[in-house]
């Protein structure tokens, strides 16, 4: 499907549904099926982001959508259960995320970087992600540091975050060449492959790193 089609075309940061071909129909022994489409508005799990949920839809067809994950790289494997009609390739689906759940991801993925910032201020600049979990309900981040934080430290932390959330300023997010992002002084996240464009994730005056997900417009948004 990588040779015949290409890269499966993401334009989910702009579009919270698109109307896609069906390339590829792969079923399960669990009565699930891979859908694969040319393009699409659901996020493939991947950077700590967990993949979107949501419904592909057609006259007659209704498939929910529950989960989202890289089948290779840029190539997207929608894993659904059909509740109405069936799938083939060639057919062509209307794919339309869960968009009030996106939202929440979108606003725990950019507190992310928010932490990230606020735990070198307060720990130091040796602190950098070991891992990460960004979900609809919660953040997960993971540091290398060479004590227990204080209760102290905690409340410092969460204190610069807030500051930052509530000053609601401009989140930009953005394609340009690995050489210009680095020259920014942008922090790559951890585990994360880079080509030569990358996007970067300026969330407010002072968070400026690579990042592949979804974030929101503004620091007052989360």
């Amino acid at each position: 499907m990588l040779e015949a089609h290409g890269t499966t075309e993401f334009v989910g940061r702009e579009l919270p549904s698109v109307e896609a071909t069906v390339i590829g129909v792969i079923p399960s022994a669990d009565d699930t099926l891979s859908i694969v489409l040319d393009r699409t508005s659901f996020y493939a799990e991947s950077g700590g982001q967990v993949g979107d949920t949501g419904i592909l839809s057609a006259p007659g067809v209704r498939a929910e959508v529950s989960n989202t994950t890289l089948a290779l790289p840029g190539l997207h494997r929608h894993v659904v259960r059909l509740t109405e009609g069936t799938i083939e390739v060639g057919d062509t689906v209307t794919a339309e995320i869960d968009d009030e759940r996106r939202r929440a991801i979108r606003r725990n993925h950019t507190a992310t970087h928010l932490l990230h910032w606020a735990l070198r201020e307060v720990l130091g600049s040796h602190v950098k992600q070991q891992g990460s979990w960004v979900g609809p309900d919660r953040l997960r981040f993971d540091f290398s540091h060479f004590e227990a934080v204080t209760p102290e430290q905690v409340v410092a932390i969460e204190d610069l975050v807030n500051r930052d959330v509530l000053a609601n300023d401009v989140v930009n997010h953005f394609e340009t060449s690995k050489d210009d992002a680095t020259s920014r002084g942008a922090i790559a996240f951890f585990g994360e492959k880079y080509g030569d464009v990358v996007r970067v994730l300026e969330a407010g005056p002072h968070s400026i790193e690579l990042c592949g997900g979804t974030h929101v417009s503004r620091t007052g948004d989360i």
